[in-house]
């Protein structure tokens, strides 16, 4: 006869859902109380002491905001500069890094410096360049400049990325590909992306991010109204003249929902591209 003897959970087993749970919170907590004060009154919102649950439901926020022709312009605004600069820097990073992933050629070690060199400025601290550049090329108050400076500044993340995977896959593969009668550019398109889709999928997610998210240049170089991302357009909501903290709020809330569904979307390759080299 056996005897079934319940382990009783010990304090690490406890302590680590624990943890999970108030990371989750501190995470979670300023998004749950920018909602609600989104669906707020606005006069309630600068009323003292605040509460964590509105006493008023507001819901007419969000149909307002969506139905204002400034911030629908500033929406369309950020997903053509956040899409656009993902394409350019996916149509640059994927050739140039499977090109340094196999060719050798004199160099080579210095370019691939001179991209990780590059990802250590920040548009913050050439702002005043990337201004004056713009200017003598006419292109100040243009899209084309903020997708140009975001798929800059986006370029050597991807590169590097898609470089170690490239480098990773063996040359076998190509070698294969290549007797069965494939070509350089039918190699690349047909066999190797395949392979190194979480790698194409950790760019294009970060870049579409970082585009997405960009301030200080979209600041400085975009100056119609119509034509400011969501990151500066929102901003107008709070003016000295007049505060609608509310719409300023349920903008932000909106402003967040392509990034959570792109995250949702891809989770579970980007888990992999994240973790590409943990494991041998």
């Amino acid at each position: 006869m056996t005897t079934l003897t319940l382990r009783r959970p010990t304090l690490g087993r406890l302590l680590l859902p624990l943890c999970g749970v108030a990371v989750a919170v501190v995470s979670l907590g300023p998004f749950a109380v920018m909602a609600l004060d989104a669906v707020r009154p606005n006069e309630e919102i600068l009323a003292s002491p605040a509460t964590f649950l509105p006493d008023r439901w507001q819901w007419s926020t969000f149909p307002r905001v969506l139905s204002d022709e400034r911030f629908l312009n500033w929406f369309k605004t950020s997903v053509l500069v956040a899409v656009a600069s993902t394409a350019i820097v996916l149509l640059i990073a994927v050739p140039a890094a499977y090109y340094t992933a196999r060719a050798r050629f004199v160099g080579r070690k210095s370019f691939l410096l001179l991209v990780l060199v590059t990802q250590m400025f920040s548009p913050t601290s050439l702002v005043v360049g990337i201004y004056r550049e713009f200017f003598e090329l006419g292109l100040v108050n243009t899209y084309l400049a903020i997708i140009l400076t975001n798929a800059a500044f986006n370029l050597a993340f991807a590169i590097w990325i898609l470089h170690g995977f490239f480098a990773a896959i063996p040359t076998e593969v190509e070698e294969a590909a290549q007797l069965d009668g494939a070509g350089r550019a039918g190699t690349l398109w047909r066999i190797m992306l395949p392979l190194v889709r979480p790698a194409l999928v950790t760019a294009t997610v970060f870049t579409f991010i970082a585009a997405w998210n960009e301030y200080v240049v979209a600041l400085t170089l975009m100056r119609d109204d119509a034509r400011k991302p969501l990151t500066v357009g929102i901003s107008s909501f709070v003016t000295g003249y007049e505060q609608q903290w509310n719409s300023l709020l349920a903008a932000s809330v909106i402003a967040i929902v392509p990034v959570v569904l792109l995250f949702i979307s891809v989770e579970k390759h980007l888990a992999g591209g994240m973790l590409a080299g943990s494991v041998k």
